[in-house]
């Protein structure tokens, strides 16, 4: 399994899938780059499809610090330029769009395109109840709090269809098998600060998506980076919460299609003229 070093830390990371262009695909928090298999098997054919796993979770290293926004963007933009990738499509979910902001702001040279989906530019609104959520992680481990934590992470939708009634099984003995490690990470996250004024300074294409069922970072958050990013899209997923990529995957999938093929008939219309 590949895992290359970046910024002190060895990241995993999956690599499929061929074209001229690439996607890199930043997960959520509790996650890993198994959230976007949906969109892989749907990208792959015409663009090499990069899906890493942040410091701390999924198959990376569990490091003894670099749990900060700062640190993760720094991570990414590593990876970015160790696979020598160029400019690329950077597609973040949550805690992956915290750092996608960031990557646009400060290092624009490694962005072709931002995709920002159930994200925020805000410090963490609910600092309080996640702090104690993380307290009970820490001592307890995330099976008292598994139900919680779905709840948290997909909407209600998804939580209530009697035919997913196995995806949220498979989901939910995840989110139990956590390890402990994991709440440096939640830490990273809950204390971040906001990057609302910088993300003014994107000048990149922009594609912000939300479910219209997230309860982590809401429609709200999502028409407040739509406003504050000039030129961006913003899209609204039906039926979704904080997890669209896994709950409306075929939504998610037609969305992005649009966007990047947009950006490309953009170009070439720019060129023949």
């Amino acid at each position: 399994m590949p895992h290359i070093n970046c910024n002190n830390a060895s990241l995993y990371y999956l690599d499929e899938g061929a074209g001229e262009e690439t996607i890199v695909f930043s997960h959520g928090l509790l996650f890993s780059h198994e959230m976007f298999r949906a969109q892989i098997d749907y990208f792959q054919t015409r663009y090499r499809c990069i899906a890493y796993d942040h410091r701390g979770q999924g198959q990376s290293e569990v490091t003894d610090s670099g749990y900060d926004m700062d640190s993760l963007f720094l991570d990414a933009a590593a990876l970015i330029q160790n696979l020598q990738l160029g400019p690329v499509h950077f597609v973040g979910l949550s805690m992956g769009g915290f750092v996608g902001m960031r990557l646009a702001a400060r290092k624009p040279q490694l962005i072709k395109s931002l995709t920002l989906m159930e994200t925020s530019a805000d410090d963490e609104v609910n600092k309080l109840k996640y702090q104690a959520l993380n307290l009970i992680f820490k001592v307890a481990g995330s099976k008292p709090i598994a139900k919680k934590i779905m709840n948290i992470l997909f909407g209600k939708t998804f939580m209530n269809d009697i035919d997913r009634i196995d995806e949220r099984s498979y989901w939910e003995n995840k989110m139990i098998l956590l390890p402990k490690t994991v709440t440096r990470a939640v830490s990273g996250v809950i204390n971040r600060s906001g990057v609302f004024e910088e993300i003014k300074s994107i000048q990149k294409p922009t594609l912000v998506m939300v479910g219209d069922e997230d309860v982590a970072t809401t429609t709200e958050k999502a028409q407040r980076i739509h406003k504050q990013i000039n030129g961006s899209v913003l899209e609204i997923i039906p039926g979704a919460g904080h997890s669209s990529t896994i709950e409306q995957p075929k939504f998610v999938n037609a969305i992005l299609e649009k966007f990047l093929s947009h950006l490309q008939t953009g170009h070439n219309s720019s060129v023949s003229h």
